[in-house]
């Protein structure tokens, strides 16, 4: 006898499906574009409010610098650590949040990214959200895509998607999102990787603050309902 699916069993279907026409439209997105893991750390330091582009900058001038590792980036001084991040915007208060993930790997993990892949996940984002500067959106982007742990980065692009395809609630938190994505979903980091660069894809291309709703690999699923704004 086959078992009664679940309002949850429901949820995960659903999501499973948005997310294979994502793929069929755009493609393995390939996240996070670094070289190494700490480089993904720096990364989503830097990107916070800013654009790609001008975080590219900043993280080519520090590799010219040889500068992408905890050490080497925490024995800059402060001057030249500032001159170059300065593409990234704001780069006082970044070059304080660089130094103090790093002096935190320093203390914590000898600099090793690696030593992030296994210890306890819940204790070590509590110690990851305690550095200075590191907000739930960056933590979780170094987790999943630095350490290939299994939490889902629930940004803005996620919430405006789902929230318009009414599978969460439009002014649904951060964390409440976060987990929810993960309760429904297979907790498998590759996953939570390519959907959440997908769902970034699609809420550039189409699911914008003003919908363009005209060739959007997920409009079959709004079935006849206008998203909402």
């Amino acid at each position: 006898m086959a078992p009664v699916k679940t309002p949850q069993d429901l949820v995960k279907r659903r999501l499973l499906r948005l997310y294979g026409a994502l793929v069929a439209r755009h493609g393995p997105q390939g996240w996070w574009p670094a070289r190494s893991p700490f480089e993904v750390a720096v990364g989503a330091i830097l990107t916070q409010h800013t654009a790609w582009t001008s975080v590219e900058r900043a993280i080519a001038n520090l590799s010219g610098d040889r500068a992408l590792t905890a050490a080497r980036l925490a024995a800059l001084a402060t001057p030249r650590l500032e001159g170059l991040i300065r593409p990234a915007g704001t780069y006082r208060l970044k070059a304080r949040r660089l130094r103090a993930f790093a002096a935190w790997l320093l203390a914590r993990f000898q600099g090793r990214m690696a030593a992030l892949e296994r210890e306890p996940l819940a204790a070590l984002r509590r110690e990851l959200l305690a550095v200075p500067g590191i907000g739930p959106e960056t933590a979780d982007s170094i987790l999943l895509y630095g350490a290939g742990r299994p939490v889902f980065v629930a940004d803005v692009y996620s919430r405006r998607v789902l929230a318009r395809h009414r599978i969460v609630p439009q002014r649904i938190g951060y964390e409440e999102l976060r987990g929810f994505l993960e309760s429904h979903l297979p907790g498998d980091p590759r996953l939570f990787n390519e959907l959440h660069a997908l769902l970034v894809a699609v809420g550039k291309s189409h699911c914008r603050t003003r919908p363009r709703c005209d060739g959007c690999p997920l409009r079959w699923d709004l079935r006849g309902r206008p998203p909402r704004g």
